[in-house]
């Protein structure tokens, strides 16, 4: 399974945008839904091209009410997300998955929500520790040489 993971922005609710217009409602009514982070929608899908059709058919919304689309392909990384460009480039077979994991966006997670992003380049083959201030965790994105920086 493929997983997807929408961050919205903060001065909106992403769970009650999505949900309350039609369209979206319509292509997110056959994946159960859950909320892994505050003000974020998580799901799975069947594969990287369900997850990446999916994003593109809610791309309206997200343009307008998320911050992030993220997607987590087991197949590339059980614990590392790609973000929703790379996932692109990775489908459409512009980028190979192993050559995903050198550009990253490090978030940190404090109570359950995601705060400041700080972009790193791995080196070896560990991830460098978040540094922007205390956190509970971490998320790992690996992102498109175009997205590196922000």
């Amino acid at each position: 399974m493929t997983r997807v993971c929408l961050i919205g922005a903060d001065d909106v609710d992403l769970q009650y945008e999505l949900l309350s217009r039609e369209t979206a409602r319509n292509a997110l009514a056959t994946y159960d839904l859950d909320q892994p982070f505050d003000n974020a929608i998580g799901l799975d899908t069947v594969s990287l091209g369900a997850a990446v059709a999916l994003l593109n058919d809610l791309n309206w919304y997200l343009v307008r009410f998320a911050d992030y689309a993220l997607v987590q392909e087991p197949s590339i990384s059980e614990t590392e997300w790609l973000s929703r460009e790379l996932a692109t480039e990775v489908r459409d077979r512009e980028l190979p998955p192993e050559e995903t994991d050198s550009l990253l966006q490090i978030f940190g997670v404090e109570e359950n929500r995601l705060v400041e992003p700080m972009y790193v380049t791995r080196v070896t083959d560990s991830v460098p520790s978040y540094d922007l201030r205390e956190v509970d965790d971490t998320v790992v994105v690996r992102v498109a040489e175009e997205e590196f920086g922000g």
